[in-house]
C-alpha cells in the first residue's frame, strides 16, 4: 500500500498531465472512494467539474486507474469560485449585495432595471429595503452596503429613492365602492320600514386590503457605479413565469447563492412587518427554504437560464416567499 509521501511524489510528477485532461480543474491526494464508501487506500485525486462517463471520453482524456502503481480516483467538485463577500462595499456594485435605506438595517440589491418612460437605470429591491416600510420619501439616501454592514451616510450613498409601491397593512381602511342610486333608494326604504335583514343583504362587506408586491426602485448617483451582473449568477436576459417544480436560484446579502424549487403558486399569504404590523398579499409563490433575514430584495432566477422569475420579500426557516417578476415590473413601470 502506497504511503502519503509516495502519493505526493507521483502526483507532483504527473500533475501537469492530469490537469491538461478535459474537465479536470485540480489534483491532490486523498483516500479512494468506491461505491460511495471511503477505503483505506491512498490515491491521486483528480478533481473534475462534473463526472462524465468514461465511454464518452477519448482514451487520452481518461484518468488511468493507476499511475506508476499508485491508485487514482476522480472526484466531482463542481465549479470552484472565489467566495465573495456580499456584505462588503462594492464600487461598481453588482446586484446580490447588501443595500438599504439609511434608516434600516440591510437588504439585497435585486437587479438593474430601466424606467419605461425615461429609460433611466434604476436599482430594484423591496419597499421595506429601500423605502423603510412606507416611512421614506423620494430622494432619501440609499446606502451600499446597508447600515448594519457598515454603510455610512453620505460616504456610502449609492443611490436615492425614486418611488415605491405603498404597503397596505391589515387594519388599514379599505376603499369602499360607490353606492348606486338604486341601492341608496333601497337602503332608505329598508330603514324606513325597519327591514334590517334585507338592509344587511344590500350592504356588501368591505374587502380586506391586499398587496400584489413589496417593491421599490432607486436611482444611482452615477450609472457607472452599477454592474448589470448579479453576483455569482451573471446578467439577466429575460423573464419567465413561475411554475410548480421549477428549479431556481438566488444571490442575496445574507445567504449568498442558494438554490431551490417552486412548491406553491397563486397563493394568498399574510406577512409580518416591523411594529407588529401584518400585510396580506395575493398571487404570490413559495419555494423551498432559500433565505434568511437580509436576503429581502433578491431576484429569483431560473436554474436553467438567465431568466428572472420573482422578487424575494419574505420567508421562514421552512419556505421563502416571492412576488412574480412581471407583477413587480408592471407595478413599478420598469423593464429588465
Amino acid at each position: 500500500m502506497a504511503t502519503l509521501e509516495e502519493i505526493k511524489k507521483a502526483k507532483d510528477a504527473y500533475r501537469e498531465v492530469i490537469l491538461a485532461m478535459p474537465n479536470v480543474i485540480g489534483v491532490g491526494a486523498g483516500y479512494k472512494v468506491v461505491s460511495g464508501q471511503k477505503t483505506e487506500h491512498l490515491s491521486i485525486i483528480a478533481l473534475v467539474k462534473e463526472k462524465i462517463p468514461a465511454s464518452t471520453l477519448p482514451s487520452s482524456g481518461r484518468v488511468p486507474s493507476r499511475i506508476d502503481d499508485v491508485l487514482t480516483d476522480v472526484v466531482e467538485v463542481g465549479e470552484l469560485r472565489a467566495l465573495q463577500d456580499h456584505r462588503a462595499r462594492w464600487r461598481p456594485s453588482p446586484a446580490g449585495v447588501s443595500i438599504g435605506h439609511y434608516q434600516i438595517t440591510a437588504g439585497t440589491f435585486g437587479c438593474v432595471v430601466r424606467d419605461r418612460k425615461s429609460g433611466a437605470i434604476l436599482i430594484l429591491s423591496n419597499n421595506h429595503v429601500l423605502a423603510n416600510c412606507n416611512d421614506a420619501k423620494e430622494g432619501d439616501a440609499i446606502l451600499q452596503p446597508g447600515p448594519s454592514d457598515g454603510g455610512k451616510n453620505p460616504q456610502d450613498m449609492l443611490a436615492v429613492l425614486t418611488r415605491f409601491i405603498p404597503l397596505h397593512y391589515v387594519g388599514d381602511q379599505p376603499e369602499q365602492p360607490p353606492t348606486s342610486c338604486l341601492t341608496q333608494v333601497g337602503i332608505a326604504f329598508a330603514q324606513f320600514f325597519g327591514m334590517n335583514k334585507w338592509l344587511t343583504s344590500l350592504q356588501t362587506p368591505p374587502s380586506p386590503v391586499t398587496n400584489k408586491v413589496d417593491a421599490a426602485v432607486a436611482k444611482p448617483l452615477e450609472d457607472s457605479n452599477l454592474l448589470a451582473d448579479i453576483l455569482e449568477i451573471g446578467p439577466i436576459t429575460s423573464s419567465t413565469t413561475p411554475s410548480l417544480g421549477l428549479s431556481v436560484r438566488k444571490s442575496g446579502r445574507t445567504t449568498a447563492l442558494t438554490t431551490g424549487e417552486i412548491t406553491v403558486v397563486d397563493s394568498t399569504v399574510t406577512i409580518g412587518y416591523p411594529g407588529n404590523r401584518t400585510a396580506r398579499f395575493d398571487n404570490q409563490f413559495l419555494t423551498t427554504p432559500m433565505s434568511e433575514g437580509g436576503d429581502s430584495g433578491s431576484l429569483l432566477v431560473s436554474a436553467a437560464a438567465l431568466q428572472a422569475v420573482g422578487l424575494l420579500f419574505a420567508g421562514s426557516d421552512k419556505t421563502t416567499v416571492f412576488s412574480p417578476i412581471q407583477a413587480v415590473l408592471d407595478a413599478l413601470e420598469v423593464t429588465l
